[in-house]
């Protein structure tokens, strides 16, 4: 019967100790800091309102006041490093073809009208003719003190070291969020640069909530600076969706809707970010209900009209 209540009291004194660290993590961890703080995201630049990851659409962006693009990239067959989120071009461009297969100067031209991806009801379509794939480096050069936030959409080495380079050269390692939906990506990318703020891959995001569930998260160290996850509900409103996905959906949804996690991590100096979000009732419930630090939206002007009504924010001033 001793061993019960030994067992019993290491239980409780183990959650009583993790409970402590969860509230004050300063006692076991280092705030990590920042030089920047983003609640405007521009997903592909603002898809819902130019094409997307044109420069157009970043230029718009820029002008409603957005603090970061969020943007994914690809490498071409002759080593440029291209925004886009996919490989094979056949939805953005009508092609069946990969931009992996061919050089820059011959990547075809983007469509005309194109779905938002996460509206798939809506279209957004090019008014000025700017349909053209840019490069990384257009995007460096034209906005130089612009947060990005970067996907390495693809497993490649080559692509890897040329992201690298390329933060390197426009001396941008202050101004990046960095990082791969991809483990093995993510891996890579810190193994050969350590000294860039990164955002956690999927798995280790999964890792991450599991954790603080068991009550193990406050005692782990944590390498990455930025939490990105989805809005679960979104994926929720569709209607084709199979009752399996929808009970893990649902099941999803709610560990994640945790205003606790958020905070333990925020207080650790982790900022939250949540994707991607286009109606103004979900500006409200991430921002107010689940405190996180920023939102992905494909439309920029509806979330910067959001934040403009918040009392106190003034960052947000469309121009």
């Amino acid at each position: 019967m001793i061993w019960l209540w030994v067992v019993l009291g290491v239980f409780i004194t183990y959650l009583m100790t993790s409970f402590i660290f969860l509230i004050n993590p300063h006692l076991l961890h280092e705030k990590k800091k920042h030089p920047f703080k983003c609640k405007h995201i521009s997903h592909r630049g603002g898809a819902g309102e130019n094409l997307e990851n044109t420069l157009s659409a970043f230029r718009h962006a820029a002008s409603q006041g957005t603090e970061m693009f969020e943007i994914d990239v690809q490498l071409t067959a002759d080593s440029q490093v291209v925004i886009s989120h996919d490989n094979h071009l056949q939805r953005l461009t009508g092609e069946d073809c990969y931009i992996s297969d061919l050089n820059y100067n011959d990547l075809p031209l983007l469509l005309h009208t194109l779905t938002v991806t996460f509206n798939p009801n809506e279209t957004t379509t090019c008014s000025n003719n700017d349909r053209k794939i840019p490069l990384l480096q257009n995007l460096f050069d034209e906005f130089p003190t612009m947060p990005i936030n970067i996907d390495v959409k693809t497993h490649n080495e080559n692509l890897v070291n040329e992201v690298l380079q390329l933060i390197e050269k426009y001396n941008r390692k202050n101004l990046i969020a960095l990082g791969s939906v991809n483990n093995k990506t993510a891996k890579l990318l810190y193994r050969k640069e350590r000294n860039i703020p990164y955002f956690f891959s999927v798995k280790q995001a999964i890792l991450l909530v599991v954790s603080f569930y068991l009550g193990i998260l406050p005692f782990l160290s944590i390498k990455e600076h930025f939490f990105e996850i989805p809005f679960i509900r979104a994926f929720l409103r569709h209607p084709d969706i199979p009752m399996f996905f929808k009970v893990i959906l649902h099941i999803c949804d709610w560990l994640l809707r945790s205003p606790t996690l958020y905070k333990h991590l925020q207080k650790r100096g982790i900022q939250v970010f949540i994707w991607v979000i286009n109606k103004e009732d979900d500006f409200k419930y991430c921002f107010e209900y689940l405190k996180v630090d920023g939102i992905m939206t494909d439309y920029p002007t509806r979330l910067s009209k959001y934040l403009n009504k918040k009392i106190g924010y003034k960052t947000i001033s469309p121009q």
